[in-house]
C-alpha cells in the first residue's frame, strides 16, 4: 500500500503547467509534428523518384 501512497504524494508534489503554459506546449508540440511531418514528407519523395530512377536504368 505505501506505493499507492506515494504515487499521490508524488501528484501532491508535482507543479502543473497553469493554462498559458498548457497552450504553449500544445503549440510546440504542434510545431514539431508539422517540422517531422514535412521532413519524413521530403525524405519519402527523393527515395521514390531515386528508386524511380534506378528502376528506369534497367
Amino acid at each position: 500500500m505505501k506505493f499507492f501512497k506515494d504515487i499521490f504524494v508524488l501528484l501532491k508534489n508535482t507543479t502543473w503547467p497553469n493554462r498559458k503554459e498548457r497552450w504553449k506546449n500544445f503549440i510546440s508540440v504542434i510545431e514539431y509534428t508539422a517540422f517531422f511531418v514535412a521532413l519524413i514528407y521530403l525524405f519519402d519523395q527523393v527515395v521514390a523518384k531515386g528508386i524511380l530512377k534506378l528502376i528506369d536504368m534497367f
